[in-house]
């Protein structure tokens, strides 16, 4: 099996792709948001450490770590921002590494792990990656899909960067069944 990470800024078309070749057999796509949602629902040990360390304010009626309020209190500093990273990310990555030894079980042949941070937070464990692929695509195309998917505010915010080698570039640019075609054959040995 193949562990592939991908990454890129917002609007590259990371979930686009990850879910068009995820249709194909033996190709399987984590979200790696979804998932860090899931460390820290009400009960586990992220949650807690995150009330611990953000305040009862970031929790919801529900229970739940109300998103928008952590991101208030998380992105005010980059304490804060460096504390929250510290507290999911290792949290995302016993999952993932838990999701890696299950795939491998049941067979899956690519296993995609898409994520926009995952080149560029240093509590990612990148050996758990055959490799880690950036989509890389113009500003001006990336604007207009957020747009387009009423995603507008995430044009000029975006918390990845290209992550230092060894990482392999594929262009984003094109419909999301070229880019996945291109993104298939660059991680099988077939691409430029």
């Amino acid at each position: 099996m193949k562990v592939i990470g991908l990454a890129g800024r917002a609007g590259s078309g990371k979930s686009a792709v990850a879910q068009r070749l995820a249709q194909r057999p033996g190709i399987a796509w984590v979200d790696l948001d979804r998932l860090a949602w899931q460390t820290y629902a009400p009960g586990t040990t992220t949650h807690a450490r995150l009330v611990d360390t953000f305040g009862d304010e970031i929790v919801g009626p529900s229970g739940r770590i109300d998103r928008a309020r952590l991101a208030r209190r998380a992105f005010s500093d980059a304490a804060s921002l460096e504390a929250l990273n510290a507290i999911v990310h290792p949290a995302v990555a016993d999952a993932v590494t838990e999701i890696v030894r299950r795939h491998r079980e049941v067979g899956t042949t690519l296993l995609l792990i898409e994520g926009a941070l995952l080149a560029s937070s240093p509590h990612v464990d990148r050996s758990l990656y055959d490799v880690i692929v950036w989509l890389e695509v113009p500003d001006e195309i990336r604007a207009e899909r957020l747009r387009g998917c009423g995603r507008a505010k995430h044009v000029e915010r975006s918390d990845a960067v290209m992550p230092k080698p060894p990482v392999l570039t594929v262009s984003g640019e094109g419909t999301v069944a070229q880019v996945a075609d291109r993104l298939l054959a660059a991680v099988s040995g077939d691409g430029d």
